[in-house]
């Protein structure tokens, strides 16, 4: 099949565009009433329920076209990666600049300003891990200054089970969690509201096929159990989880919210974007058997990660978001396959639609906080352009997410956003 650069639809051909005809990640969408899986190319959405419909899939497998007309990404995800492969073909030669079949299309578009997209799949199960070594130092520093990490982080990649029934989409509010605190001068907890609501910046990785019960994924396999990647807030109130995490970890504190961004990218849309996974020092442990990938493999990835903050007396007086930090995804200690590896090692089970978060990921230099929790190791509080200071986030304040892959002689593959605002 002919790779095409450009698009027949004018908007996916603009070089700041997240949607290229070399991206099209996948989402579910409402319109009109009816809740179909979609594709984002430019401005548009490409409505696969439709186009199953109409015929421009007849040359897909049957489980293919049904997949495309479910309501959510599940039944697609359990197809695995030639399933994936052939409808990537064939929605790219459906809308490259030399289409044939461009009238028979149009009518299968709808404009993303009408839509309003949805959680894009059934999340059965979802888990958060600690894979950046580079937070997990700055937060170590904060309440173990003699020995950050703790001795297990260099052998095995940290996680945790999370809450999928408070996973909500892009655009959604978050009411503010009250819980247990107990500050350092007290002698008993009191109940209350947080006072240091942070969000965390991460990647999420959906699971594709997965793994039977008592079986185990292969580290040179696991990227063929990966559907995508999304942007992921996993909404923390850091007072609630001082006293509540030891000895069994994030509770109450992490589980009322988490935010995912709509779009979920391919890493075949992201295969130029690879890279190698940073190289160890020598004093640290090599990996087990069981998490060591193949020599030849590059399973870090070039994304760029950006987190933006606006108050609402910024937005209400007209002032850009202020940008919080800049990360990349290819400072990660362990990586994606490291990390479904490690998940099913035991045997345990995943499914299609089930969620992995990374972790915070953060960089080495300042300006590369994940966090708010990790700013504190700067004394002076954040100051936004209308004055207002900031330690930890305050009702009315919105933050967004935003990700891309780009390089010279290639297109921007972008994730789109992942919103959300402090419910005043």
């Amino acid at each position: 099949m002919k790779t095409a650069t450009q698009s027949w639809i004018a908007s996916a051909n603009d070089a700041s565009c997240d949607f290229p005809l070399q991206n099209l990640p996948y989402g579910v969408f409402r319109h009109r009433d009816e809740t179909h899986i979609g594709i984002a190319i430019g401005d548009l959405i490409l409505d696969l329920h439709a186009c199953a419909e109409s015929g421009l899939f007849s040359s897909l497998t049957v489980e293919a076209r049904d997949a495309c007309r479910a309501d959510r990404l599940n039944p697609l995800m359990s197809l695995g990666p030639a399933a994936w492969t052939s409808l990537r073909h064939r929605v790219t030669a459906l809308l490259a600049d030399d289409s044939p079949e461009q009238s028979s299309i149009e009518p299968n578009l709808v404009p993303m300003r009408e839509a309003v997209m949805q959680l894009p799949a059934h999340i059965g199960d979802y888990t958060d891990f600690y894979a950046s070594i580079h937070h997990a130092t700055r937060i170590g520093q904060l309440f173990r200054p003699e020995s950050p990490l703790l001795p297990n982080y260099k052998h095995l990649p940290i996680g945790y089970h999370g809450r999928s029934s408070s996973i909500v989409v892009s655009g959604e509010s978050i009411r503010r969690p009250s819980g247990q605190i107990k500050s350092n001068q007290a002698a008993s907890p009191i109940f209350g509201p947080t006072h240091a609501l942070d969000y965390e910046l991460e990647v999420g990785i959906f699971v594709g096929p997965g793994n039977l019960l008592g079986h185990s994924i292969p580290i040179a396999e696991a990227e063929q159990h990966v559907f995508g990647l999304c942007l992921l807030n996993d909404w923390s109130a850091r007072d609630i989880q001082s006293w509540e995490y030891q000895p069994l970890g994030p509770f109450l504190a992490k589980n009322f919210a988490t935010t995912i961004s709509p779009w979920i990218v391919t890493l075949e849309a992201l295969a130029p974007y690879r890279a190698a996974a940073p190289a160890r020092p020598d004093q640290d442990p090599a990996p087990l058997p069981y998490l060591s990938p193949p020599s030849t493999a590059c399973h870090g990835m070039d994304i760029t990660l950006e987190v933006y903050l606006s108050s609402s007396e910024m937005r209400q007086t007209g002032h850009e978001p202020v940008r919080m930090s800049r990360a990349n995804m290819r400072d990660l200690y362990w990586t994606v396959p490291q990390l479904l590896a490690h998940h099913t090692c035991n045997g345990c089970n995943l499914r299609p639609g089930d969620l992995i978060g990374t972790g915070t990921i953060s960089g080495p230099e300042t300006g590369s906080e994940g966090c708010m929790l990790e700013m504190k190791s700067n004394p002076s509080p954040i100051t936004l352009p209308t004055g207002e200071a900031r330690t930890f986030l305050e009702d009315g304040d919105q933050v967004v997410f935003r990700a891309y892959a780009q390089s010279s002689g290639l297109p921007r593959i972008g994730f789109g956003e992942c919103r959300g605002t402090i419910a005043s």
